[in-house]
């Protein structure tokens, strides 16, 4: 599969009530960004992440979302997406995010990134788009984008390919291990055929299901 980055997306720092962070402050909106952009081991270089206890780190370095994807929340809440306003650092094309395959790895520009997991939603969407259920639509509409984590580090930008170089063959995608965290846990045991999944979401999974922690 080859699709492309439509944009690399930087934060806008925003202070709202709605803020997650304790100072009040969000990274959620996100506008395209001029020229290559770096992308480092911890993340995005000139991206702003207030609320680190639940966002950034490894193996969320890079969140990456459809613009197939964000067309159907355009007709679906009749107003424009532009670019980034779900927060995501790269809006693509072509590409099956939510197919994805944890741990998959995708060669975009000079960087290699590798698929890690769903985004789960929180208020700070709901605020930024003034749509107080957006969550439960957010949750149900099961199209969440991915987390990569970065193995190379590199430079990326605007019409970039993205090239899947590598395919796990246990076929677990973002989208299943979304579903089976939002309402499908007939879907868990699958997850843990999944060694890629970050290892938080794996012992929840294995707390869900009442078997034992695996090594660590």
């Amino acid at each position: 599969m080859t699709g492309k980055v439509i944009s690399v997306n930087l934060a806008v720092v925003t202070e709202a009530e709605w803020a997650g962070d304790a100072s009040g402050r969000s990274g959620i909106d996100k506008r395209p960004a001029a020229g290559r952009v770096p992308i480092r081991f911890d993340g995005v270089v000139g991206d702003f992440i207030a609320e680190r206890a639940h966002h950034g780190g490894p193996d969320q370095a890079v969140y990456a979302y459809a613009t197939e994807d964000a067309e159907w929340w355009a007709a679906e809440l009749d107003r424009a997406v532009p670019p980034g306003r779900f927060g995501e650092n790269l809006t693509t094309h072509g590409v099956d995010v939510t197919g994805a395959v944890i741990g998959e790895q995708w060669a975009i520009g000079s960087a290699l990134l590798q698929v890690t997991k769903p985004r789960t939603p929180c208020r700070t969407f709901a605020g930024v788009w003034g749509v107080p259920d957006l969550i439960k639509r957010f949750a149900a509409r099961a199209a969440p984008g991915a987390y990569l984590r970065v193995l190379r580090e590199g430079e990326v930008g605007a019409d970039d390919r993205v090239e899947v170089r590598d395919r796990p063959a246990h076929g677990v995608t973002i989208g299943e291990v979304f579903r089976a965290l939002h309402g499908e846990p007939e879907l868990l045991p699958r997850l843990l055929d999944a060694p890629g999944l970050p290892e938080p979401i794996r012992e929840k999974v294995r707390r869900r299901l009442g078997v034992a922690s695996g090594p660590r």
